[in-house]
């Protein structure tokens, strides 16, 4: 059973609804490849997921931990005794695989808004003229002959002018990367969401493929760690949005 390790990073994860929790659980613990149990995930057998499961939020620590376990396996083939490494480290070494530009230094937030933003990065590579097009008409960005950098451009300006344009961005890359491993978001997810995530699925798809395949070289725990860290991003996006709108009503 993999042992929780104090993470500060990771604590929010206990005020995040069952309905969210899930899809982080189901990347932890469910192969796409063939829908069954990860050979290598311990989640199913902890005790306290078989004593609340399907009640999430009650067994928030050993989710985390079972994260930090499979951190600890792409970082190292050291033998850990079930004892993971921090959030941060997990994601930082997928932003390492990513080839994403980084402050280690910086907030976890900001790092992992340099991740979804590093994957957007590579998919607009990937579209036609027309797929950017549709893009940006889809995301509301008012752009002429758009190119992949523009719109780099134009994310991170929106993203520091409003919490939910980071939210809305989350929200796109995790639905596409969710559809791209064969993976459903809940139905409210896509409250948010417009055709962005059919132009950009297809190349998110192609983008961790292709890094799914030169990782398989350090193992295969990178296949759990890149979509979970991308779950996670989405769930903390979320988390200080609605904690922002509380704040905005009260006041």
């Amino acid at each position: 059973m993999a042992v929780y390790r104090s993470d500060p990073n990771l604590v929010f994860l206990k005020e995040c609804i069952n309905e969210d929790l899930k899809l982080l659980v189901d990347v932890l613990t469910i192969d796409p490849k063939d829908k069954c149990t990860r050979y290598t995930e311990t989640l199913t057998n902890d005790s306290e997921y078989l004593k609340h499961y399907p009640n999430h939020k009650a067994y928030w620590r050993s989710i985390a931990a079972e994260l930090q376990t499979y951190g600890g396996n792409s970082i190292s083939n050291i033998l850990r005794l079930n004892k993971g490494v921090l959030y941060r480290e997990v994601l930082t070494d997928v932003c390492d695989k990513m080839k994403v530009n980084y402050n280690k230094n910086a907030t976890i937030e900001l790092i992992e808004m340099n991740l979804l933003m590093k994957v957007i990065e590579d998919s607009l590579k990937e579209m036609s003229e027309d797929e950017l097009n549709q893009f940006v008409c889809d995301m509301g960005m008012k752009l002429t002959n758009p190119t992949p950098q523009l719109i780099i451009m134009g994310l991170q300006f929106a993203i520091k002018q409003s919490g939910f344009a980071a939210y809305q961005l989350a929200t796109t890359v995790l639905a596409s990367v969710l559809q791209s491993i064969g993976l459903t978001a809940p139905f409210s997810t896509y409250i948010l969401l417009t055709q962005a995530i059919k132009v950009i699925s297809g190349p998110i798809a192609m983008v961790l493929t292709s890094a799914w395949l030169v990782n398989d070289i350090a193992g295969p725990a990178y296949r759990v760690t890149i979509p979970s860290c991308i779950v996670v991003a989405y769930l903390r996006q979320k988390y200080l949005y609605e904690q922002n709108q509380k704040e905005i009503g009260i006041n």
